[in-house]
């Protein structure tokens, strides 16, 4: 085994941090030796973890017509790509989609919408949406709202969501080159304020921007030091109209490079699977889960289709006795105002 690769993994296991000179150094861990990076941190995430592989589902409730110019994003107004746009879908349309993923044994389901921030009507139509999944259904419920207030993420947990969705997408050093309409400390008080709620936090971001290596370690150290609940990994798929269009992603084993160092910086943190994952690893999704990944976004995701459910379900299959329910549990039914 690699000495380096060796020393780093018995630190870890030890229950020491790594350093960012450290992480960077794994970064140089040729195609010879990336196998023994992986199995350190597929060591990693079994002792810190779990055996667990959970899944999540979103709802694409409130779509286009962005106000933020995100660079990789076709919903934005300021780009010339085609989604589909519509306004704030109704309760119960909601409440549907929660029931099928619920169905489908999925764990996780989470209200997405567009914009910087939602209008009082539609933040409503989230809060009544969240009290009645949590009233008829076990699942977790996650929101993903843009921008929100302490206040406005406290009502959001006496609802009965149980989580929030905002990515950092990239790093401080290379945000700009990203999005100017909002900043990156802007990202930092929603998460924070999301934490004083007591709600917990999912923030992760996006592979393959057009960043350094280095840059996306950067992220995860910040989400380190945020100590956020869960990390998902998406992988840029470029969208026709965005000014990131032409941009080549990494290879397929460059991301599972960064995925394992990624286990390695955080090592006690579900790190979930999301958009991208299906055109940019193509054949080595399950490597990624062997490298750390502890989860996935299931059924599709805001703008692009994922594959069919049963193809995930036999990928875990074909991966081992894994339980479905792991370090995510379910959560019970519950009264709510």
């Amino acid at each position: 085994m690699n000495v380096f690769v060796q020393s780093i993994g018995e630190k870890v296991l030890g229950g020491k941090k790594i350093s960012f000179p450290e992480a960077q150094k794994l970064l140089q861990v040729d195609m010879s030796d990336l196998v023994d990076l992986i199995a350190v941190a597929n060591r990693v995430r079994h002792q810190f973890v779990s055996e667990g592989i959970d899944l999540c589902t979103i709802i694409n409730a409130k779509s286009g017509r962005c106000s933020e110019d995100c660079r990789f994003c076709v919903q934005s107004a300021h780009h010339h790509g085609v989604c589909e746009t519509y306004p704030m879908v109704s309760v119960d349309e909601i409440v549907r989609a929660a029931h099928d993923a619920e169905e489908q044994r999925i764990q996780r389901f989470s209200i997405v919408t567009s914009g910087r921030a939602l209008n009082s009507k539609d933040f409503q139509t989230v809060i009544e949406a969240a009290r009645q999944i949590r009233k008829q259904t076990a699942l977790g419920v996650d929101c993903s709202l843009g921008m929100i207030s302490h206040e406005k993420a406290t009502v959001l947990k006496k609802a009965g969501a149980d989580r929030y969705h905002h990515n950092l997408e990239t790093s401080r050093s290379f945000f700009e080159k990203i999005c100017t309409t909002h900043s990156y400390s802007d990202k930092l008080t929603t998460i924070e304020a999301v934490k004083e709620s007591g709600l917990s936090i999912c923030s992760g971001g996006i592979i393959g921007l057009g960043e350094a290596p280095e840059q996306w370690l950067e992220m995860i150290f910040q989400l380190r030091d945020l100590e956020v609940d869960c990390i998902p990994v998406n992988i840029l798929n470029p969208r026709p109209g965005t000014p990131l269009e032409a941009t080549l992603p990494p290879s397929p084993l460059e991301i599972i490079k960064l995925i394992a160092i990624t286990r390695l910086i955080v090592p006690n943190i579900p790190i979930k699977l999301a958009g991208g994952r299906e055109t940019n690893l193509r054949d080595f999704q399950a490597t990624a889960f062997l490298a750390g990944v502890t989860g996935m976004i299931v059924g599709g995701y805001l703008t692009t289709g994922g594959r069919r459910i049963d193809q995930d379900l036999k990928l875990l299959e074909d991966l081992g006795p894994h339980p479905r329910s792991g370090h995510e549990k379910r959560a019970a039914p519950v009264t709510v105002p």
